[in-house]
């Protein structure tokens, strides 16, 4: 299991087709985002700088980091022809950040595949991979690397 420190920056196995050149926006970024109440939209991240992704990539997730990449985000956007990253609540006990319950649509999702998850599991692992997982069985998201978030977070 990784450190909270290394999950800050932790792309998994299953993003690897798209890591490489950024194309996407990798979900450790994405819980940032969430954290830090963003609204970074694809084309944002995709007129930022291979080396201005990779520093999202690696900021921390302490709170006065992001609150600093609130307003980073702000300064690298606001000369954009998009305009300017939008504010949203920072979300606070959103299902991924609780420990007592798997949120229902992961549990279906998981029964659907034939995935065992336990609450024991779910207690177990990181917050970034709880993310994951509750970002993943979204109604209406591409659903393709499921199967392989299931095998890595709890494999």
């Amino acid at each position: 299991m990784a450190s909270s420190t290394q999950s800050a920056s932790h792309c998994f196995d299953f993003e690897q087709d798209f890591i490489g050149n950024w194309r996407c926006i990798p979900l450790c970024v994405r819980r940032k985002l969430d954290l830090s109440g963003v609204k970074l939209k694809l084309d944002h991240w995709l007129a930022l700088t291979q080396d201005q992704r990779r520093k999202l990539v690696e900021w921390p997730d302490t709170p006065e980091a992001l609150d600093g990449l609130r307003d980073h985000l702000r300064d690298c956007t606001a000369s954009m022809p998009l305009g300017c990253v939008k504010d949203l609540p920072p979300l606070t006990d959103a299902p991924w950040q609780q420990v007592d319950q798997i949120p229902a649509d992961v549990a279906e999702a998981a029964s659907a595949r034939g995935v065992s998850l336990s609450a024991t599991q779910w207690r177990g692992i990181q917050e970034l991979d709880r993310f994951a997982l509750c970002k993943l069985v979204r109604p209406g998201h591409d659903h393709h690397n499921l199967a392989a978030a299931f095998s890595e977070v709890l494999g």
